[in-house]
């Protein structure tokens, strides 16, 4: 019979619904969504693709054990029983990280060290020694996630986080993670059949992310993960999935996938990550103020993450730019959907425009909104809806 394993994958918080979609395509089981991300079950291999092919999550974690607990001792005497020398070998590196939520616990530190104290017993009383700590770059991850009543143990099988797909060589200012610009774009409704333009590019994760959706190139093609180092890894299996990915690819974007920024210098950080990514043949960039934008197709999908202002110059002098940003938008782009994602939620206020939608979500602890504006004949008087 086909063993059956339990998993769980946080994500940026606002984007639940767009990961369990993405679990839903991979043929998982018994999906729960939660605040922050989504459990799902299913066999080991599953594992393998979620790693591979999501572009929400931030990680995949192993499910390996739940139980109640009442004390500290309890979390070790869990963790000192668990079998981790079937799961990875002596030599592996390990970090123990614990999140608590309503938890009695004094000290999530000490119990990060009670949980390492078991492991090290474990591999102690099978191999005669013990793993080595790692706190930077460690082999194994182990995360502990305490409730008011019970303690569970994950294995993160993913190692550096998902977001990190290796095409990043330059960030500039306060990037967007890769994983939230990647759940905008699926947010947005975008699809590769349609135009897309960011004219406040930045450093291009944005075109990046809708480049390597258009041409179906797997956001973890080009990484290593940490169930690579575990025992049950299956190297042929893992080729198999590669190829069947590799196989799935374009060459080419089946339609124009456009940036600009009015920055010479965040421009050069654009081109150096549309490069590393090897899509520098399916993005256009040019240099420009955002007021000068033309749309590059008659309709299409325009997202961008403009400054937030944290200074009250900065917000002053943005608050000044909305109006001219509405006009541009009502002038040059009927026809076109288009997108803001920012802190400042006076944005609409000062745009005079009606957003006909507003989504939650956080850029890391950043509560910000993405702000939607079809630019259709006669205005936009839909009612806004928060989601």
């Amino acid at each position: 019979m086909l063993q059956i394993f339990d998993f769980f994958a946080p994500c940026p918080r606002g984007l639940e619904v767009v990961l369990e979609k993405e679990l839903e395509v991979l043929a998982a089981k018994n999906i729960h969504v939660t605040d922050g991300g989504v459990a799902f079950s299913g066999p080991w291999t599953l594992m393998y693709k979620a790693n591979l092919h999501s572009r929400v999550a931030s990680r995949i974690l192993w499910k390996l054990v739940e139980k109640p607990y009442r004390s500290e001792d309890d979390i070790f005497r869990l963790a000192r029983d668990t079998e981790w020398a079937d799961i990875f070998a002596v030599e592996n590196t390990i970090k123990v990280s614990v999140t608590a939520v309503r938890s009695p616990v004094r000290s999530t530190n000490f119990v990060a060290l009670k949980v390492k104290d078991g492991i090290c017993d474990r591999f102690r009383l099978k191999c005669g020694n013990r793993p080595s700590v790692d706190t930077e770059a460690p082999d194994m991850r182990i995360n502990v996630y305490l409730s008011e009543k019970n303690v569970t143990l994950y294995l993160d099988t993913s190692g550096e986080p998902l977001f990190k797909r290796g095409y990043r060589v330059e960030t500039g200012e306060a990037p967007l993670r890769e994983n939230l610009a990647a759940g905008i774009l699926s947010l947005s409704g975008w699809t590769p059949d349609q135009a897309f333009y960011d004219p406040m590019c930045g450093s291009g994760t944005f075109l990046v992310e809708a480049a390597m959706i258009a041409r179906r190139v797997a956001p973890g093609m080009d990484r290593q993960f940490a169930f690579q180092k575990m025992r049950m890894y299956d190297k042929s299996f893992w080729q198999n999935i590669l190829t069947e990915a590799k196989a799935q690819e374009l060459s080419a974007a089946p339609n124009v996938i456009m940036g600009s920024d009015v920055s010479s210098t965040v421009l050069v950080h654009a081109k150096a990550n549309i490069e590393a990514a090897g899509m520098q043949d399916s993005i256009q960039l040019k240099q420009l103020n955002v007021l000068d934008a033309k749309p590059p197709a008659e309709s299409g999908v325009w997202v961008c993450n403009p400054p937030y202002g944290a200074r009250m110059d900065e917000k002053e002098h943005l608050a000044s730019l909305y109006p001219q940003w509405a006009t541009l938008l009502k002038q040059r782009f009927a026809g076109w959907d288009t997108y803001f994602l920012t802190a400042d939620l006076d944005m609409p206020k000062h745009m005079r425009l009606k957003a006909s939608k507003r989504t939650v979500l956080f850029n890391g602890p950043l509560e910000c909104r993405l702000f939607e504006y079809k630019m259709i004949a006669g205005g936009n008087r839909d009612k806004p809806k928060e989601e």
